[in-house]
């Protein structure tokens, strides 16, 4: 994909798609708008709807907003929805299908939150104008009522929005004494949009990026996700590392803004980083195209270990061992502590600590046996590896690129010959733990594992024995323990 910024936007060019945009919704908002008005209550199309259907894009998840109570949205929804649920009732939102639509409404609000608290205190608004006043960006304070398509438009979304711009409706620091999180949701639509942040955004939230501490972990990692799964991440990174945000929510990132050595020796591993994401975004076709957080953020820590791991030699020269290793427990540890998944961790540590394996291949001395444990090791990222070790290049050196370039791609042709002929989908021993048992005269323990381990590794260097060989092997290795 390409990085570069978006095309400004003109505001015949806004008005235009939104026009196409609302037509296409209209099986929809005409029909909620009509149903509501006729029982006396106000309904709204809102936020990143509106927004991005001023964008051109196309949305099958709608919001809503009205001065409808969640009870009498709930009974105005029935006989229109397929399915109706009220899971957000607590926040005074009914949600519902009809046919591809996903559609949430939710009562006009008003909502605050205690300097001290994690979650917003919610009461009910009385009015669109004050609902659109209470969210967190002029470009997501717009609404389109229903059904006459009337769009509002109280705080100049439009203009931003052809200017490219995020800005609060009212004073940032309101904004985000409100809700903190809307400092990472400012690099968030930075990441997505691919808009400049206005400048006074940017000052209260670097004088206000302790006030995130007071968000749940949960909450600050699913923005973060949205952020590094953007079509320009690097704009939003580099926003939280600049307010001070990152120090507080991915202290590694700013820590790999290393100090450079006066001969300028080694690369700026920040910004190395960073070109690293950027490069495994375009090899994300081999994965199907979609974003994936996984090898992104992978691409993004693969390095964290260098700060810890940095020694400057006797002749200048600087080095970083074990970095890999260092780097894939730093990796863990701030990953548990956003509270990601346990898979999750396990597969992006993987990445960080084999993304140097491939140095070691030299010019293509690896023995099919070394082959073979690259494989192993890698599992079921073994695709995801291929990405961020072709993405960890970044030298100017075009001789030395292609030389790599060309190095990797032996491997990997190397691995899909063995794979061919050996399966190497499935590196498992010849025998499995029953015949291991069988074969031994032995029960379930401590010594079936050592003899399947032992059996794999035979298989590691030697490829497949075939059953026969491999219980001679296993014969062999049973007598040799006495």
């Amino acid at each position: 994909m390409s990085h570069a910024e978006p095309a400004p936007l003109s505001i015949v060019e806004v008005q235009r798609a939104v026009a196409a945009e609302l037509d296409r919704l209209a099986p929809v908002i005409d029909e909620l708008g009509r149903r509501f008005a006729d029982a006396g209550h106000e309904l709204a199309l809102v936020g990143g709807p509106v927004r991005d259907a001023m964008l051109g894009r196309a949305h099958h998840d709608l919001d809503f907003t009205t001065s409808a109570r969640p009870s009498q949205t709930e009974r105005l929804l029935a006989g229109w929805a397929d399915a109706v649920w009220d899971v957000g009732r607590e926040f005074g939102t009914i949600g519902c299908r009809r046919g591809e639509w996903q559609v949430e409404i939710t009562t006009y609000r008003a909502e605050a939150y205690d300097p001290a608290s994690r979650k917003p205190e919610v009461s009910y608004g009385d009015d669109l104008g004050g609902d659109l006043g209470r969210r967190d960006f002029t470009v997501n304070a717009m609404a389109v009522r229903l059904p006459g398509r009337e769009i509002e438009d109280p705080y100049g979304g439009v203009v931003d929005l052809a200017h490219r711009v995020i800005r609060t409706p009212g004073t940032p620091e309101d904004s985000f004494s409100d809700d903190p999180l809307r400092m990472m949701r400012a690099a968030r639509f930075a990441a997505q949009l691919g808009f400049e942040v206005d400048e006074a955004v940017v000052e209260a939230m670097t004088a206000m990026a302790e006030r995130i501490d007071i968000i749940s972990a949960e909450r600050v990692r699913d923005e973060l996700v949205k952020l590094v799964c953007a079509p320009w991440p690097r704009r939003g990174l580099t926003l939280l590392v600049r307010t001070g945000l990152a120090e507080r929510v991915l202290p590694e990132l700013p820590a790999l803004a290393l100090e450079r050595d006066e001969h300028h020796r080694h690369k700026d591993v920040y910004e190395h980083t960073l070109t690293v994401l950027e490069q495994a975004i375009d090899l994300e076709h081999r994965l199907g195209g979609e974003p994936d957080f996984v090898s992104r953020f992978a691409a993004l820590m693969h390095d964290v270990g260098k700060p810890r791991t940095r020694r400057f030699l006797d002749d200048g020269t600087v080095t970083f061992h074990h970095h890999d290793v260092v780097g894939a427990k730093i990796t863990r540890k701030r990953m548990k502590a956003l509270r990601f998944s346990n898979d999750q961790i396990d597969a992006v540590c993987t990445l960080v600590e084999l993304h140097l394996r491939f140095h070691g291949y030299g010019s293509g001395e690896w023995t099919d046996s070394a082959v073979r444990r690259y494989v192993r090791d890698a599992g079921d990222q073994l695709e995801r590896l291929h990405i961020l070790t072709r993405a960890d290049c970044t030298t100017r050196n075009r001789r030395k690129a292609e030389r790599l370039r060309r190095t990797y791609d032996d491997l990997e042709e190397r691995i899909e010959r063995l794979a061919e002929q050996e399966e190497l989908d499935s590196l498992r021993p010849d025998l499995d733990g029953n015949q291991i048992m069988t074969i031994l005269g032995i029960g379930p323990g401590r010594e079936v594992g050592e003899a399947y381990r032992h059996l794999l590794e035979l298989r590691m260097d030697h490829g497949p024995l075939g059953e026969e060989r491999a219980t001679e092997e296993l014969h062999a290795w049973w007598a040799a323990r006495g």
